[in-house]
C-alpha cells in the first residue's frame, strides 16, 4: 500500500468535505446554522451562542490546506502502519 496515495486520498477526501462546507457557509449561512443546531442536538449538545460566523475566505483557504495536510499525515501513518502490520 502507498503511503503517499493514501495520504493524497484521505487529505483530498476530507479537504473536499470542508471546501463544500465552507461554500455552504458563503452561501447559505442560516440554513448551516439550524444543521449545526441539529447535529448538536442528536449529539446531546447545546451551546447558547451562534456556531456559524460570517464568511471570511481566507479562514475558508486555511481550513482547506489545513485539513488536507492532517488528512494526508493520517492516511500516510494509516498505510505505514497498515504495511507493518501485513509483513
Amino acid at each position: 500500500m502507498s503511503k503517499n496515495k493514501i495520504g493524497l486520498v484521505v487529505g483530498s477526501f476530507i479537504a473536499l468535505f470542508h471546501l463544500v462546507w465552507s461554500i455552504f457557509v458563503a452561501l447559505i449561512p442560516n440554513q448551516m446554522q439550524t444543521f449545526i443546531n441539529w447535529v448538536l442536538k442528536l449529539h446531546h449538545v447545546g451551546l447558547p451562542y451562534t456556531i456559524v460566523t460570517p464568511f471570511v475566505l481566507m479562514n475558508a483557504i486555511i481550513l482547506v490546506i489545513y485539513t488536507f495536510i492532517a488528512g494526508y499525515i493520517f492516511g500516510w501513518v494509516f498505510a505505514g502502519i497498515s504495511n507493518l502490520m501485513h509483513k
